[in-house]
């Protein structure tokens, strides 16, 4: 059976653009995270390794949302001739947990500790339990 290519239309560019990466997020990163239940509590983990917390990294809460932002800053010095090769990303990053509920600020602690930022919402999960709803039929 031989298949035959077809050229891209503008309809296929328009699908293809949603999955490209804009040239203003390509500099950014964002840096890996686990989240995880423990009892009632949320813990998220965030790899930033080389990072100052107290200079370069904020938690906020807004809402339901924990966002974690800040920045990897490039501190190294460009080699005299001008060459460089670099794995290691550089830049903003911003990454935000979506929370089952709205919790008091003061319930939210966080801590780094080699290269690792441990956030827990204490209580998150509190009264989070589902409740069944008996379905009726219709008569």
């Amino acid at each position: 059976m031989s298949r035959t290519l077809v050229p891209y239309t503008d309809v296929d560019r328009l699908f293809r653009s949603f999955w490209d990466v804009p040239a203003a997020r390509a500099a950014t990163y964002a840096p890996a995270a686990d989240v995880s239940r423990d009892g009632d509590d949320l813990v998220a983990r965030f790899d930033l390794p080389g990072i100052d917390p107290e200079q370069d990294v904020t938690v906020e809460l807004e809402g339901r949302k924990l966002v974690v932002r800040g920045e990897r800053q490039d501190t190294r010095e460009q080699d005299g001739d001008g060459r460089r090769v670099r794995e290691v990303r550089y830049g903003g990053f911003r990454r935000i947990v979506t929370l089952p509920g709205v919790v008091d600020p003061a319930a939210v602690s966080a801590t780094y500790d080699a290269g690792v930022l441990t956030v827990t919402v204490a209580g998150a999960y509190s009264g989070s339990n589902p409740t069944r709803i008996e379905v009726a039929r219709a008569a």
